[in-house]
């Protein structure tokens, strides 16, 4: 009995409702992983290699996969070659082009580009560095020098890495292009694979006599001082970016670039949330009850603040425009927020714990009434003990 057809959709893993985009996706991964290039002599992989390529023919042109859905596998019945089979059916109007251009370039580890040759101006790799400043410095900006190797064109060859009095030659092999066409065949035929030429490594030229004083890489290395300069404004893990101070470019390309990331050290007292800055203030139970100045601490520098009559603890202080600056403006800055924490006193002198009940009695507190209250229970209980005790002596 022949094996029943699986749902076309079961097969590439996606709901009926799934777009082109979604079907070529899902198809994509399967033909890779059961290509038969990828799993030689593995007949169950050949199998659903040509399963999952059947499903995308139909689902991938509109009109079949109209008539797919409204009658099933019996819309195509007449070409299949019996249910369960493969041989048979017709590929005619599927476009396995481009997909089997970016499989093949995977499989054999090339790429598809499209025969443009890959040996033009490139530019070069960029450098990353960190740099710690701290809180102040984040705030106004600032001027660091960080020391780096970099490589510059070799004096001698003029980058080229050839010796001196000597030249480049063209590539045999792919004669200066850069790239070489390989051929394999597939379920489909023929499939050619462009990939970056071996022999030359995609520069189109072959050094036959290499410079002596930089090995033929066309590049010498020296140790340098670059000058950083720091933002007013900047964050913690930004980062700055100092145009054409990374890796030299290739075939003329210009350089890269040094991205320099920045760590901010904690501050004792400041806290940082994008533009502003928050920060946590003392005062005594006088001044909160009586107002007074205090002086609260901001990057710049001490600030006299007049804090009003009754304050409670915890009250927020905003000073406008003490802040941080913006990236955008270094005018433009944010606020600086204060929390105001009244501070109880551990240690006090006698005279100053006679001013405090003083200071109960006249605000009408009763923690001087409660004592007295104490005492009179104690008495109470004292005087109910003396009785009892003296009701078992006699």
């Amino acid at each position: 009995m022949a094996e029943a057809k699986r749902d076309y959709y079961e097969v590439l893993g996606v709901g009926r409702d799934a777009d082109d985009a979604a079907i070529k996706k899902a198809y994509r991964a399967l033909a890779k992983k059961y290509h038969p290039d990828m799993n030689p002599g593995d007949k169950e992989a050949e199998k659903r290699f040509k399963e999952a390529s059947e499903a995308y023919a139909v689902l991938s042109d509109a009109e079949k996969r109209r008539q797919y859905d409204q009658f099933g596998h019996a819309a195509f019945e007449g070409g299949a070659g019996g249910a369960g089979g493969f041989g048979g059916f017709d590929f005619n109007g599927a476009d396995f082009s481009d997909i089997f251009g970016d499989i093949f370039g995977d499989l054999f580890g090339g790429g598809r580009r499209g025969g443009r040759a890959n040996n033009g101006p490139v530019k070069g790799a960029n450098i990353r560095k960190s740099i710690r400043i701290t809180f102040e410095e984040a705030v106004f900006g600032c001027e660091k020098e960080l020391d780096l190797i970099l490589k510059d064109p070799c004096e001698d060859c003029h980058g080229t890495g050839a010796k001196p009095g000597t030249s480049p030659e063209t590539c045999t092999k792919c004669g200066g292009r850069g790239q070489v066409v390989y051929t394999s065949q597939s379920f489909f035929g023929t499939v050619q694979n462009v990939q970056t030429c071996p022999n030359c490594g995609g520069s189109g030229k072959v050094i036959k006599e290499k410079c002596p004083k930089c090995s033929g890489t066309g590049y010498t290395s020296s140790r340098k001082r670059i000058k950083v300069t720091i933002p007013a404004g900047i964050d913690n893990g930004q980062s700055v970016r100092i145009r054409e101070k990374g890796e030299p470019g290739i075939n003329g390309g210009p350089r890269g670039d040094l991205l320099v990331e920045v760590n901010v050290s904690r501050h004792p007292v400041f806290q940082r949330q994008d533009v502003h800055i928050f920060s946590t203030v003392p005062i005594s139970f006088a001044v909160a009850a009586l107002g007074g100045d205090v002086r609260i601490p901001t990057v710049d520098g001490d600030v006299i603040y007049t804090v009003k009559p009754g304050t409670k603890t915890d009250t927020k202080v905003r000073l406008k425009g003490k802040g941080v600056p913006s990236l955008r403006s270094a005018q433009v800055r944010g606020d600086h927020y204060v929390t105001l924490v009244i501070q109880t006193p551990e240690r006090l002198s006698a005279e100053a714990k006679e001013a405090l009940r003083r200071f109960d009695e006249l605000t009408g507190n009763t923690l001087n009434q409660n004592t007295e209250t104490g005492e009179k229970e104690k008495k109470k209980k004292k005087g109910f003990m003396e009785k009892v005790k003296e009701a078992f002596e006699e």
